[in-house]
């Protein structure tokens, strides 16, 4: 971390405001798994919400494809004798 005498001649101290200890430490303790669209699906996808039920969704329906089908049950061939 630099000294505030490193600082350059075009930032004043006074200018960055006060800061609040443990702004943010709730929201870090909470965590979160930050991820960047690239801007093509950011223009379709504009809000965290749109890209949680997009990804519902797709997790709904994958998960519907991978199912094991039930097999229909099949009696044994009867043996000639």
């Amino acid at each position: 971390m630099k000294k505030s005498d490193d600082m350059r001649a075009e930032y004043r101290r006074e200018d960055l405001g006060k800061g609040v200890r443990g702004k943010h430490y709730a929201a870090y303790q909470k965590g979160s798994n930050l991820v960047l669209l690239s801007p093509e699906l950011s223009k379709i996808f504009p809000t965290n919400e749109s890209v949680n039920a997009a990804l519902s969704s797709l997790v709904g329906i994958a998960c519907s494809a991978t199912r094991p089908t039930r097999m229909a049950k099949t009696r044994p061939k009867a043996r000639a004798t």
